[in-house]
């Protein structure tokens, strides 16, 4: 079968070749795989700035897809099952944090798409226990945002959570900021997105198809003074930064409320960057990182997407056969595309 490939570290390093289709064992199930997106990290992995994935890797791990062989072991899930997984492949089962279903923080741990050939091919291996039933009104499209999604439930609504009525700013509009947003705004949020000049197309989008509460174009609008005039002054009650740009987070640290909350989902270019300690010493804010996701952040996510409270499909501006894959990452890298799709060939 065919499957786009990062053969070795380095700026590029992919092609499009063939591998041998996997076998269920053990408690792993195929799937059979019908779309997948590209994610910020795998366009990271392309350039070779990303230094997590064992090569040589399939990449891809925001997908879905149907069962189409399980192991001995499986019980819980059965061959024409419509299935997304989880980005976990492996972990130690030993630690603190996996004995308390924390996942993503096992120092052992072997994510899909990284460490184990992921769905940019046509069939993908998967362990039972990653594995979540997409619901019967969720379509194969919608479904694949199940991972992204997952990574903002556990930053809305997991690390911190969103009162009825509380104004959260979300900074970035790129794919997540948008998750964030919509995530935010089901759990009764009143939402600001903010962004720069070059993201008004994507903050419109947010607006009118969206119905993200306000928009705001930093460069040439006052953040500040909407921020204020929303909160009589007080701040945003919760602020999740989705960008990773420093400037931006130092900006949000000033309007976050004192004593709220303030996630960092956004990575940073550099592991050491300057932050402004003083807002968040002063404000008393509580400054809480966000690391991918965990099974419960899957539950909550596909509850959403089954409650019609989040608008995916419209986020998905191209899409491209697998035998495609590498244009599909160049209209990613040329930053005019929401969100882009690949479409698996079997």
């Amino acid at each position: 079968m065919k499957a786009f490939v990062k053969t070795a570290p380095g700026y590029d390093m992919m092609e499009m070749q063939e591998i041998e289709k996997p076998t269920a064992y053990d408690d792993k199930v195929v799937i059979k795989v019908e779309y997948t997106g590209i994610c910020g990290s795998d366009i990271h992995t392309f350039k070779g700035e990303y230094k997590n994935p064992k090569t040589p890797v399939v990449l891809g791990h925001e997908f879905s897809g149907t069962i189409v062989e399980v192991g001995p072991d499986v019980t819980d899930y059965k061959v024409g099952d419509r299935v997304v997984s989880e980005t976990t492949f492996e972990v130690c089962n030993e630690c603190r944090f996996c004995k308390s279903k924390d996942y993503n923080l096992c120092a052992h741990r072997k994510g899909i798409g990284t460490q184990v050939n992921g769905s940019m091919t046509d069939y993908v291996l998967a362990r039972q226990e990653s594995l979540h039933l997409i619901p019967d009104n969720v379509s194969f499209m919608s479904a694949a945002f199940a991972e992204p999604l997952s990574c903002c439930t556990h930053a809305v609504m997991e690390k911190t959570e969103i009162n009825e009525g509380e104004v959260v700013l979300i900074i970035g509009p790129g794919p997540i900021g948008l998750l964030a947003a919509q995530v935010a705004k089901a759990n009764g949020g009143k939402v600001i997105l903010s962004g720069i000049t070059r993201d008004m197309p994507r903050l419109q989008f947010a607006k009118d198809t969206l119905g993200i509460d306000y928009i705001c174009d930093s460069q040439t609008e006052d953040l500040n003074k909407l921020v204020l005039d929303l909160t009589d002054g007080y701040g945003a009650d919760k602020v999740i930064d989705a960008s990773g740009a420093v400037p931006a987070v130092n900006q949000a640290l000033k309007l976050t409320a004192k004593k709220g909350t303030f996630v960092q989902l956004g990575l940073f270019a550099k592991d050491n960057v300057e932050i402004d300690t003083n807002s968040i010493i002063q404000r008393e804010i509580n400054y809480i990182g966000s690391r991918s996701q965990k099974p419960s952040a899957w539950i909550k996510s596909l509850k959403l997407m089954e409650e019609e409270k989040v608008n995916l499909e419209a986020m998905v501006t191209k899409v491209f056969p697998l035998e495609q894959a590498r244009e599909a990452f160049e209209a990613v890298m040329a930053g005019n595309e929401i969100k882009v799709m690949i479409k698996s060939s079997k």
